[in-house]
């Protein structure tokens, strides 16, 4: 039965191969640190977890893959970029930086090695979304203006989509962190993606022509 529909497709036009590339889930990969590696939560509470469920909800067919490392850093990130994005991947999710901030770290070196990160993927083809950071008040405003630049600038110079703050509607609100105040509990995953949803809706759709 399936070669005959498989065959159908290919003597009218490919409606067949069009129809299963539309439905065949676009193979993503959260590139991160242990915000999206869901430190202190179960596998399914992450949030690569439930922003794939979010966009599946939406009719997206996704395929997510966890590549978040507790404590790493931007450079980290790039370190690992390629085994850590495997051939296949069609988008990447960056949300990396957050360590950066927390130990005072050169914003030129965290911006070096973004950008590398994005030029690398871009080489290869595969779609890029910054996911971005703001740096906390005990480095001064000069290393906060510095650092909560990049993110902006980046998606300028790449032409990339940024979702402006990951942490957005959770930073520094308790019923949302875990004991540490750093890492979000699973009501504040929740409230990440659903803030999230639309830009990485919009990010992920045209992958499909839709």
């Amino acid at each position: 039965m399936h070669i005959l529909v498989l065959m159908l497709g290919l003597m009218t036009g490919h409606p067949a191969l069009a129809g299963a590339e539309a439905t065949k889930p676009i193979k993503v990969v959260v590139l991160g640190d242990s915000l999206s590696a869901g430190l202190g939560l179960a596998g399914q509470e992450a949030f690569p977890a439930k922003l794939q469920k979010a966009l599946q909800d939406k009719g997206l067919p996704i395929d997510m893959t966890n590549a978040g490392v507790s404590g790493d850093t931007a450079s980290g990130g790039r370190d690992r970029l390629d085994w850590s994005v495997p051939e296949g991947t069609e988008a990447v999710i960056v949300e990396l930086g957050a360590n950066d901030a927390l130990r005072g770290i050169d914003p030129m070196l965290t911006r070096s090695a973004l950008a590398e990160i994005v030029t690398r993927l871009k080489a290869r083809k595969i779609a890029v979304m910054l996911c971005g950071m703001l740096a906390p008040p005990n480095y001064g405003s000069n290393y906060a203006a510095k650092f909560d630049a990049i993110y902006p600038d980046l998606a300028k110079r790449f032409d990339v989509p940024l979702y402006p703050f990951f942490l957005e509607g959770v930073a520094a609100d308790p019923k949302l962190n875990q004991a540490d105040g750093i890492h979000p509990t699973a009501a504040g995953v929740d409230i990440i993606v659903s803030k999230m949803l639309p830009t990485a809706e919009a990010f992920l759709r045209p992958l499909r022509g839709q």
